[in-house]
């Protein structure tokens, strides 16, 4: 089957914004360039001591904000196509590069492009394909993240990920709900810092599909549940820690549900949330009675950690 590749340029806090829209659609395979991304890993190199780094990453720097997707070459992929062009339009769009590819050009382009990445000074996220040499004090995630969101390189998963290492005890192992999982980089992170029973929860059946696989590939599925479900519609799961990596306008409408799904003294983290709407997620919270604990930020985003007051 061939595809129709479609490159849309714009604004950084315009990019997961996007992704959360077309996830919604049922596309959940995204490519996202940032020059934030590659700035940030260049900046990090003298902290984590990297024993490389391509000098093409310079190059990256100046590079354009973009996310890429795919489309079926087919009646019903036109329109699918339509409709998000349709829907973008209310914001600030640079340029709409479309173009057809077949089906081995983009099965296995991207992997080119997913090295094994230090998140923290502890987690590192490995994709399958790539060998990785860890020291005794590392934490590998092992990702393919197929057609599923996320390979845990973004700043509202690594944001995410210091949070749980925050709040995750191994001297007192909690209990994990990790909302929107998708393929499973925080349900995973979460497991190996300690936490004892962690469930991953998505709405999108190939993401819930993606993050079993990749539970199994982390030899953690004695620790890890994953289903398949709409926030925690239907769940009675209790957790010490939420974490949900979504957009602001989710976690606001979560928060009326996370503190029955927290046991006493449970810390809810959501991220996904721009700089912007840090504020109004903030209020969101208090309104549902949580206490602000910590706002991490990196970039144009920022990650809040809260507890029921």
């Amino acid at each position: 089957m061939d595809y129709t590749k479609v490159k849309i340029f714009t604004e950084s806090n315009n990019l997961e914004i996007i992704a959360s829209m077309l996830q919604e659609k049922g596309i959940s395979g995204v490519e996202i360039e940032e020059p934030q991304t590659y700035s940030d890993l260049l900046d990090k190199q003298n902290i984590f001591d990297w024993d490389y780094i391509d000098p093409a990453l310079e190059e990256l720097k100046e590079i354009s904000p973009s996310l890429t997707f795919y489309t079926d070459d087919t009646p019903e992929g036109i329109d699918l196509l339509d409709d998000v062009l349709q829907e973008i339009r209310i914001m600030h769009i640079e340029r709409v590069e479309v173009a057809g590819v077949s089906d081995e050009d983009w099965k296995h382009k991207w992997k080119e492009y997913f090295k094994p990445t230090r998140i923290t000074d502890r987690i590192v996220v490995k994709p399958s394909w790539e060998p990785y040499e860890k020291t005794s004090e590392e934490l590998v995630i092992e990702i393919d993240p197929g057609m599923a969101f996320g390979t845990g390189t973004h700043p509202t998963t690594t944001l995410c990920i210091k949070l749980l290492g925050r709040y995750i005890s191994e001297e007192s192992p909690s209990a994990v709900l990790d909302i929107g999982c998708g393929s499973g980089i925080l349900t995973i992170a979460a497991a190996l810092l300690g936490a004892h029973q962690v469930l991953g929860v998505d709405i999108d059946p190939v993401a819930v599909a993606v993050a079993k696989s990749n539970v199994e590939a982390n030899s953690l599925t004695q620790d890890i549940r994953i289903i398949e479900g709409d926030l925690t519609k239907g769940i009675d799961f209790c957790g010490d820690i939420i974490v949900a990596n979504l957009m602001a306008d989710l976690v606001i409408h979560l928060s009326k549900d996370a503190a029955k799904h927290l046991k006493e003294n449970g810390v809810f983290i959501s991220s996904g949330i721009i700089i912007e709407k840090k504020q109004e997620v903030a209020s969101a919270l208090a309104a549902s009675g949580f206490r602000i604990l910590d706002i991490l930020e990196e970039g144009e985003w920022c990650a809040i950690a809260a507890t029921l007051q």
